[in-house]
């Protein structure tokens, strides 16, 4: 299978084919918009380190093109202050560079990210011999506030699928489709990059099971309940076959020209669908926490969360506990005369 195939990047996936916006990497939040090119052997050690984040580490097309660029970022900086080559790079460089950037503005998860990619870049190129020291040890980066995600309760989400399973009576096909996919989002708690990237052989309505694909391509298995099934079951007998066309691939999901459906159009239909049910507005994301939190609230132990929601470390995971106690004591601390 291609990775257009399976990745979305067909015509229904936004203004340029791919679900990206065609902006270069870094624009949007605070990059010099043409920056001067890097001498060689620093243009090739970026280069490698695009590679080895692809390949070797497996990380998604955004995170390697947002560490690349802010890698990129860094360098071009150096080599304005008189840095000819890695090795000459030191904390003061990094402070600087960090120091440009912050005066900026920048959202704190922004530099966060670009302190992340600076650590990851050196802790590379010493590794690889590429220089004698990591000048990006002592290297901080701002503390990301943690921010509870918004998460529906348990009969808003019920309400919201009802509301998406009653618009989709008639049997439309962009009904159908909306309606399976905040079923599959919220009962398999997807990605959304997951979601439009699945295939219709990735969907076992015997075992109601989903393939997934999911960070740095690593698969898992997911299930799914009895009323996702039924969404699913009427999108592939009566929604799929109206729309498919000869070009229509394997996706699951098929947009209204017979292609596969984008992110951009499942975020506008999740955020639709929650104003006509009435509940509060969500993002596709919204419902993955939902549905981590539902799983935890219902007695699922943290490792088979782990596994259905495809982390990498249990310690993600476990922010959804988190989440339960920080809702739990602002309920108290509104509700109880003696908090």
């Amino acid at each position: 299978m291609s990775d257009t195939q399976r990745h979305g990047t067909g015509g229904d996936s936004g203004a340029n084919g791919s679900g990206r916006t065609g902006t270069e990497p870094g624009l949007a939040d605070g990059s010099t918009p043409k920056e001067a090119p890097l001498p060689p052997a620093l243009a090739v050690a970026v280069a490698e380190f695009e590679l080895h984040l692809d390949v070797q580490r497996g990380l998604s097309a955004h995170t390697v093109r947002a560490y690349t660029g802010d890698v990129r970022s860094l360098l071009a900086r150096a080599v304005a202050t008189g840095v000819r080559s890695l090795d000459d790079v030191d904390i003061a460089v990094l402070r600087d560079w960090l120091a440009d950037l912050g005066a900026r503005d920048l959202a704190r998860t922004t530099m966060a990210r670009r302190g992340a990619a600076a650590r990851a870049f050196f802790a590379w190129t010493t590794s690889t011999g590429r220089t004698t020291h990591n000048p990006a040890l002592r290297l901080a980066s701002p503390k990301v506030a943690r921010h509870l995600p918004t998460v529906l309760a348990v009969d808003a989400a019920t309400h919201l699928m009802e509301t998406a399973r009653d618009a989709a009576a008639d049997g439309a096909p962009a009904r159908l489709r909306e309606w399976v996919a905040v079923e599959v989002l919220y009962a398999s708690g997807l990605r959304v990059a997951e979601l439009v990237g699945t295939d219709v052989d990735d969907v076992d309505l015997g075992e109601r099971t989903l393939r997934v694909v999911g960070k740095g391509d690593k698969e898992r298995v997911v299930p799914f309940g009895v009323p996702a099934g039924r969404a699913l079951r009427r999108w592939l007998d009566v929604g799929r076959p109206a729309l498919v066309v000869a070009d229509s691939g394997p996706a699951l999901l098929l947009g209204d020209r017979g292609r596969r459906w984008g992110q951009r159009q499942a975020r506008e239909t999740v955020h639709r669908l929650a104003a006509l049910a009435g509940v509060d507005d969500v993002a596709p994301h919204d419902l993955r926490h939902s549905a981590a939190t539902h799983l935890l609230q219902g007695g699922s132990d943290l490792r088979s969360v782990q596994e259905v929601l495809g982390h990498a470390t249990l310690s993600t995971t476990q922010r959804y506990t988190h989440v339960s106690a920080d809702r739990l004591r602002a309920s108290f601390e509104q509700a109880f005369p003696r908090a």
